[in-house]
């Protein structure tokens, strides 16, 4: 287009057209607006052509708190701002069109534009980003040399501290019923661990779960066959089972209830929930808070970010052999690991193991005699006794023992648990502690994992061992009066070969 500049005195004279210019005025008119319009739809084309190359640039102001992108010619065409963290500019990179950034709180950024194709010949840019989390940059370690872990989670093979052996193959790290599933972490589990060098980790419509199209029950196994699973991430589902708990009480008079399984390992492999999972695990803490109206006397056997709950949290069954793999060595690591993930309440499971079927080699339905023994006389000092297998079952002295141990928790070990029970909510101290606990500067308390502490003044010494009628027992600093009415002074101290007979646990008092 080309323009003329004219004096501002300038005055144009109007002029006629003769009658013979007229029609080729028109036609010239008319093609000079069609030429107009022509160039009028180009223009347009052209700029939804350059619109769309806007972006193809790729000319991108990176900040901390986010980025803008801008077209040839400056004008900001995309913005973006981060709502949390901040991004550190020196450990960006771009490789072809990804752009990936560190983020000083959380992991690492991945930026893309990527190309989609519409219907029209438009070419358009659509941008993305996602957050991932592999390969976080590591900003604080622990080494696990030359420290005592405890924590975690309940396991088929416990011990006190937390041993590795070797390579140790990946699992999820959710609840799961261990006494099935032995490779697998127990039903009671948390992220968190405790180091002896005073560090710790603190790493739908319908009421049943479906299947990941929403539309059918997911079914799944357990021990009595197939069944759904009831969502209790959905209040109608929880309400329900709540309501016909309390039918069965008022009808038949039940003091409580004992929730068996909830382990995320009865879940489906692909479900869906009435309200998303972000970790499988958040389930099992849904299950539990279903009991809580019934807490009195109630018993759970999973928990996770649970502790608020006053239940009885059972440790997974434990079957009738003497070893750490789930046998009676396993009862006081797994205790001691439950109580000090903050659940005060524990409930040892039945008195000599799992008299069902066992699936550990070497196990037999009933009890031996002395480990049943055995077995019993370590629950007596513990939050709850279960005689699932009666004593009858054995001879009279059997029934004897079991009278004098009953009789010992309900006069010695019951007023002090509910002492310490009232302490929990005010100071959130374990009732069965380690050793350790009262004397953490003593490096031989931290591998004890056959004695334990009921708050800091009774120390339980149990005979773990077959056909062993002594024990040796590590007395730590202070004054420490026996069972027996022994005083022992000069402690530290490790008593060797200390007599117990089959009808004993040794047990001291600290004496103030």
């Amino acid at each position: 287009t080309m323009y003329t500049f004219l004096p501002e005195s300038f005055t144009p004279v109007k002029q006629k057209p003769s009658k013979e210019l007229r029609p080729m005025l028109g036609a010239i008119l008319l093609g000079l607006m069609l030429f107009i319009a022509a160039v009028v739809a180009w223009c347009y084309y052209t700029v939804s052509l350059r619109k769309a190359e806007r972006l193809k640039t790729e000319l991108m102001d990176l900040r901390a708190d986010g980025f803008v992108i801008r077209n040839q010619h400056g004008e900001v065409v995309f913005r973006l701002a981060f709502r949390s963290g901040r991004l550190d500019l020196e450990s960006c990179s771009k490789e072809g069109k990804i752009l990936s950034c560190s983020r000083s709180s959380r992991g690492p950024l991945n930026f893309f534009i990527q190309t989609v194709k519409p219907k029209d010949t438009v070419m358009c840019y659509r941008v993305r980003w996602e957050e991932l989390a592999a390969g976080p940059a590591v900003e604080h370690t622990m080494f696990w040399e030359d420290a005592h872990w405890y924590g975690g989670s309940e396991m088929s093979i416990q011990h006190w501290p937390i041993r590795l052996a070797g390579y140790q193959e990946p699992v999820p790290y959710v609840t799961s019923d261990v006494y099935s599933f032995r490779d697998s972490f127990g039903g009671i589990l948390e992220r968190y661990w405790l180091s002896s060098k005073a560090a710790a980790i603190k790493i739908n419509d319908s009421l049943f779960i479906k299947e990941p199209s929403g539309r059918l029950p997911a079914m799944v196994e357990w021990w009595n066959g197939i069944g759904a699973i009831l969502d209790f991430t959905n209040p109608a589902a929880r309400d329900w089972f709540q309501s016909h708990l309390r039918q069965l009480r008022h009808k038949y008079g039940i003091s409580s209830f004992k929730f068996d399984a909830g382990e995320t390992s009865y879940l489906p492999k692909q479900f869906s929930t009435f309200r998303p999972l972000s970790d499988p695990s958040i389930w099992s803490r849904r299950y539990t808070e279903m009991a809580i109206p019934f807490y009195e006397l109630a018993e759970v056997r999973v928990g996770y970010q649970s502790q608020n709950i006053s239940c009885f949290f059972r440790i997974i069954d434990r079957d009738s052999v003497w070893g750490y793999e789930l046998g009676l060595k396993s009862l006081i690591p797994t205790v001691l690991t439950i109580s000090m993930l903050g659940y005060p309440f524990v409930s040892p499971d039945m008195i000599g193991g799992n008299f069902f079927p066992n699936k550990t080699k070497g196990a037999v339905e009933i009890p031996n005699r002395e480990l049943y023994v055995r077995w019993l006389e370590l629950s007596a000092f513990m939050p709850s006794m279960q005689f699932s297998i009666p004593p009858w079952l054995y001879d009279k002295e059997v029934v004897e023992i079991a009278q004098k141990f009953t009789q010992l928790h309900e006069s010695l070990v019951a007023p002090l648990l509910l002492e310490l029970a009232g302490e929990v909510t005010d100071t959130g101290d374990p009732i069965i502690r380690p050793i350790w606990w009262i004397s953490p500067r003593d490096e031989a308390t931290h591998r004890i994992d056959s004695q334990f502490l009921i708050g800091d003044t009774l120390m339980v010494a149990p005979v773990l061992e077959m056909g062993k009628q002594e024990r040796d027992v590590y007395l730590p600093a202070g004054k420490w009066r026996s069972y027996k009415g022994e005083l022992f002074e000069k402690t530290p101290m490790l008593l060797t070969d200390y007599p117990v007979d089959l009808d004993e646990v040794a047990y001291f008092l600290w004496v103030s």
